[in-house]
Formats: C-alpha cells, sequence, structure tokens
C-alpha cells in the first residue's frame, strides 16, 4: 500500500477534478541498453507524476485518467532498460503504467503532447541509465517524501517526479501547462564533474512533420536525426561534453518544446539540424544561421517563414512579450547570446571549409523562431538543400556525413577553446554509417 501512497503524495489537494478525465488507449516501450522510452496514447491532455520504486527496481507513472483500453501488459520493444511493463487501472480517476527495469535508471525527460490531426495525445517518458547507488537514493527520496519526512540526503538528491511546472521541479503537485514540459534534460553520458559544457542538439522536425522531402522519398526529419545521433556519439565520446538531444526517434516537438528544453537545462549551446527545399534547384551548400530580427536576403526569409509557419499551423503561438521592466535586460543578454551564437558559428564554418561544399556567405541570419532563446546561445545548421541533386547524393552519402559531423564537432571544440573552456584532447574523427 505504501507504494499507492507514494504516488498519490505527488497529487495536489484538488487534483480530483468533476470533469471527465482522459482514456488510456495504448501503451508501448521500446529499449536498449542505452536508453528506453514509454509511450502512452491518450483521449487528452492529462496530469501525470513519477516515482522511482526499489526492491525490485521499477519506474511508476501514476496518470489521471478515466479507463484504460488495455487487457494486458505488454511486450517491450528491443532489450536493455526495461524488462518488463503493465498499464491498470489503479482506483477510479488513476491509471498507473509501471516498468520493471533490468538495470537502475533514471527519467531523461517527460512531457505530454497535444493531439495533432490524427495522432492522439501522448505521454512521452524517456529513461537514461544511472548508478544503483543514485537509483536507490532517488527511491529513498521519493518514499520519503509519500511518508511525510525530508530527504535523506537533499543535498546530493534531484527531483525524480514530473515537473509540476515549466519553472519547478518540485513532487509536492503536478500541475500541467496548456502545452508539454519536460523535467531537467539529461546528458546522453552522466556528467562526472559538473564542469563539461552542455550541447543540445536539436534534429528538425519528425512525427507527423517530414520537414522537406526529397524526389526519392527521402524525409528531411530522417535527415537531420541520423545526423544528430552521429554528432552526439562523437562529441560524447570525446568524455569532453554532456550532450542531450531533443529527440532521438520519429517524434514530433513544437519549436516552442524544443527551445524551451534547451531553456530549462541552461544547455551551453542549441544546435538545431535540417535540411531544406527551396524552388531554384540549382541553390545548394551548407549554411549557418544566428538570430537576427531581419533576415539577410529572400531566400533566408522564405526558410525562416517556413519553419515559423509550421509551427503556427500546428495549433501553438509564440511566447507572450516579456514584461516592459525586464525588456532592457532581456535585450543585453540576447546581444551577448547572439555575439556568442556568431562566434560558435564561425567556428563550425571555418572547420567545415575546407571539406564541405558551403554557401556563398555561409555564415547568415535569419530569424527562426528556434534561434530566439534570450540565454542560450544557439544556431541552425542547414546542412543542404533536398530540392538540389547533388545535395541529396550528399545527404546520403556515409562518407560525406562523416566529414560533416567531424568538422562540427571540431567546430564545437574550438568555440568552447576560444571562450576559455578547458576541453583537453582534439575530438577523434567518426567513421562509419
Amino acid at each position: 500500500m505504501w507504494v499507492a501512497a507514494l504516488l498519490l503524495a505527488l497529487w495536489a489537494p484538488a487534483a480530483w477534478a468533476a470533469a471527465r478525465l482522459p482514456d488510456v488507449l495504448d501503451a508501448r516501450v521500446t529499449t536498449t541498453p542505452e536508453r528506453a522510452r514509454l509511450i502512452v496514447d491518450l483521449t487528452g491532455t492529462t496530469e501525470f507524476a513519477i516515482a522511482s520504486l526499489d526492491a525490485p527496481e521499477r519506474i511508476a507513472i501514476d496518470i489521471k485518467a478515466q479507463t484504460v483500453a488495455i487487457s494486458s501488459p505488454g511486450a517491450v520493444s528491443g532489450s536493455g532498460l526495461v524488462s518488463a511493463f503493465d498499464t491498470v487501472m489503479a482506483e477510479d480517476g488513476r491509471a498507473r503504467t509501471e516498468l520493471t527495469l533490468a538495470q537502475p535508471a533514471v527519467v531523461q525527460q517527460a512531457y505530454v503532447l497535444d493531439p495533432i490531426g490524427g495522432q492522439p495525445a501522448r505521454l512521452i517518458v524517456d529513461l537514461i541509465p544511472t548508478s544503483d547507488a543514485d537509483f536507490k537514493q532517488r527511491a529513498a527520496a521519493d518514499l520519503a517524501r509519500a511518508m511525510g519526512g525530508a530527504d535523506p540526503d537533499p543535498a546530493s538528491s534531484e527531483a525524480p517526479a514530473a515537473p509540476a511546472s515549466a519553472a519547478s521541479s518540485s513532487v509536492a503537485a503536478v500541475t500541467p501547462p496548456p502545452a508539454a514540459v519536460a523535467v531537467p534534460l539529461r546528458p546522453s553520458v552522466p556528467a562526472t564533474g559538473g564542469s563539461r559544457p552542455l550541447i543540445v542538439l536539436d534534429p528538425g522536425h519528425g512525427g507527423i512533420d517530414n520537414g522537406a522531402s526529397a524526389p526519392n522519398g527521402i524525409h528531411e526529419k530522417d535527415i537531420t536525426l541520423a545526423f544528430a545521433l552521429q554528432l552526439r556519439d562523437l562529441l560524447v565520446g570525446t568524455g569532453l561534453f554532456d550532450v542531450a538531444m531533443t529527440r532521438d526517434d520519429d517524434t514530433y516537438l513544437t519549436l516552442n518544446e524544443r527551445v524551451d528544453l534547451a531553456r530549462q537545462n541552461k544547455a551551453d549551446l542549441f544546435i538545431s539540424l535540417h535540411a531544406d527545399t527551396f524552388q531554384e534547384a540549382d541553390i545548394r551548400g551548407a549554411s549557418i544561421y544566428t538570430r537576427d530580427a531581419r533576415a539577410t536576403d529572400i531566400l533566408d526569409k522564405v526558410l525562416a517563414d517556413g519553419e515559423n509557419h509550421a509551427d503556427i499551423v500546428a495549433g501553438y503561438l509564440q511566447p507572450d512579450t516579456k514584461p516592459a521592466a525586464v525588456e532592457m535586460l532581456v535585450d543585453l543578454m540576447r546581444r551577448q547570446v547572439r555575439q556568442q551564437s556568431y562566434l560558435a558559428a564561425q567556428d563550425i564554418v571555418n572547420a567545415m571549409q575546407p571539406s564541405v561544399a558551403l554557401r556563398r556567405f555561409p555564415l547568415r541570419q535569419a530569424d527562426f523562431f528556434v534561434l530566439q532563446a534570450p540565454d542560450v546561445p544557439s544556431m541552425l545548421i542547414e546542412l543542404g538543400f533536398m530540392s538540389n541533386n547533388a545535395d541529396i547524393a550528399n545527404l546520403e552519402n556515409v562518407d560525406w556525413r562523416n566529414k560533416v559531423v567531424n568538422a562540427i564537432a571540431a567546430g564545437v571544440q574550438r568555440y568552447f577553446k576560444d571562450i576559455g573552456s578547458d576541453l583537453g584532447a582534439p575530438l577523434t574523427a567518426a567513421s562509419g554509417g
């Protein structure tokens, strides 16, 4: 019974509203030794809470729901962190998904997606490995909170529950914002000293949003994900950086969610990867954009408007203008961040020039929404144009991808050295597909 008490303690006193709750339609889990993902399909958005449970090691997710349309435990796809899972009604108004762990794991991020088109609302929970000691500490902290006590070791225990809001990770209550939120995004490999820069990689598009498509049927969302995964592995493999991704599979995220993930986790650099298209098929080559309210030419403006329009069509609005009282401070912050963004982009362009085909004047400015974080140096890399046959061939070529990934990684390392970070040894080049 203490397990039920633990998760009930995560809800606000007024959590059980009279309004009809959504139904749980389906649940599925995919796993590898490095990560696992739970997807719960829902008839509408809802609130949830997450806790770590010991003996045996499990992750429990409580969801405000009316019914569960699942009659038997699901089968895990793959082998790795999660060995089994089940979704049942714990009591009226509360469904529970319990993930049985094959090894200690921690929630990397958890968020709810609004329904889009024919896709239902979804709860997404991502797990990554952690140490046995860390898991036991989290489980003990959850249990202590449920029983009304303090954390066993508050200084070393991060909140394991789903976030109460975009600005807080308190587990005392779970109050859903109108759109998806995420718990602090963990790096792909846990940090050891807390001093390594955190880089957030953002593979453009995903899920119902294919992005640009080549005549042969290749989609931009697949190209950007392949590049991002390879770049992540190269950067993490050096031991010089912590790296997180806005998505690591075919998942749809709004532009606002991508920016929020970088801001909430205080990223040191945000890199969004794209491969666009244009009506003039002879335009080709890679380029890097940093933010400016004015586009540098018609093509830049078309591309920027296209990215922002895709988000608006999906039903999301840009954030409200900040109060006038803080506008001056925000403006100063933006200026500094834009300068850092430019320096980072310049270092990557310099690293790409010897071996990668670039557009004329490859360092550009445009008003892409994902570049609008006032406190995170950000850039958008256009890998090439899927409307150009030569670029399409390059984007699908393993050797070319290796050259681009190696150049981006080298430029990232150069940037952090330029701003005074002590990163140690040089990068080891990537190879293979």
